[in-house]
């Protein structure tokens, strides 16, 4: 007999943690989906942006997810100047295949080892009002830390959706990847596009970041349990679609919380591999996908 009880709370659990994954996502969608970039040190600096907050927050009371906003402009201009690097040491020898891959891991090694160094291989956690309490609707549990998980996700999204469908930049953000030549054509420079869409993805990551402390603690060495979950989220969103992503974070956050409650949470990490696998063989280019 089906306990709906617990269904339904896992349920709203899937979405809640869908929300998260979309904020991690979004980052990955713009870099890997829309640059062809394979950033896999993405998780890296969610790591970076979850110990920022934390020493704001433990140094001077900041809150967590505001100390990551703040933080964002300058890993926007970090991020542009990191693609600066990439560009003119592989991508403009047409080497951004095998070397940008190391390129990346490298960073990604560089900065769990700075982490490591830092703050050391304890769990750090923040504190804020919102982290304990939570909203109960009959049966149903919602946690105010993953409902502003949920929220910030999704406006995270949205905003970069709207910025990509109502300026100029955005738009050819999304031409970038299809034709830069035909991005010339209209007086638009590839190379600045993206500059300027490599510093967001970094940008949402940091913030990104202030979202996983928020949820639960963390040591510098947990991003590697992202690195899987966000491309499996990007491909199986559609790569360049950020509706995708979001309907791709909803449905891997579901079936990792309803595996979790009926299975165990040993069988979760799997999942993310197994629903990408099974959407790779039935539609290739993902839910959105063209």
């Amino acid at each position: 007999m089906v306990n709906w009880d617990l269904l339904s709370n896992a349920l709203v659990s899937g979405v809640l943690l869908g929300g998260f994954y979309c904020a991690v996502a979004v980052g990955v969608t713009i870099a890997f989906g829309m640059l062809d970039i394979v950033n896999i040190a993405h998780p890296a600096f969610i790591m970076m942006g979850a110990f920022i907050a934390y020493f704001f927050n433990t140094s001077y009371g900041v809150d967590p997810l505001l100390a990551c906003i703040i933080a964002a402009p300058f890993a926007y201009i970090g991020g542009r100047l990191m693609y600066r690097l990439y560009y003119f040491a592989f991508e403009r020898h047409g080497e951004e295949s095998l070397q940008g891959l190391a390129f990346f891991f490298g960073l990604l090694f560089i900065i769990e080892v700075g982490l490591l160094l830092i703050f050391g291989v304890d769990y750090r956690f923040v504190e804020a009002r919102y982290i304990g309490p939570g909203i109960n609707i009959g049966f149903v549990s919602i946690p105010w830390r993953m409902l502003i998980g949920l929220i910030v996700g999704l406006a995270m999204v949205a905003g970069v959706a709207l910025f990509n469908a109502k300026t100029f930049t955005g738009r050819a953000i999304l031409a970038v990847s299809q034709d830069p030549g035909a991005l010339r054509l209209v007086g638009g420079n590839p190379v600045h596009i993206k500059e300027v869409a490599f510093g967001i993805s970094i940008a949402t990551a940091i913030v990104a970041g202030a979202l996983l402390i928020i949820i639960q603690p963390v040591e510098p060495s947990i991003g590697r349990d992202l690195i899987g979950r966000v491309f499996a989220i990007c491909v199986l969103g559609g790569m360049t679609s950020l509706p995708g992503t979001v309907i791709a974070a909803m449905l891997l956050g579901i079936a990792e919380t309803l595996t979790t409650t009926y299975l165990g949470p040993s069988w979760s990490p799997a999942i993310s591999f197994g629903i990408l696998l099974l959407t790779l063989g039935v539609r290739p280019a993902g839910i959105l996908g063209r």
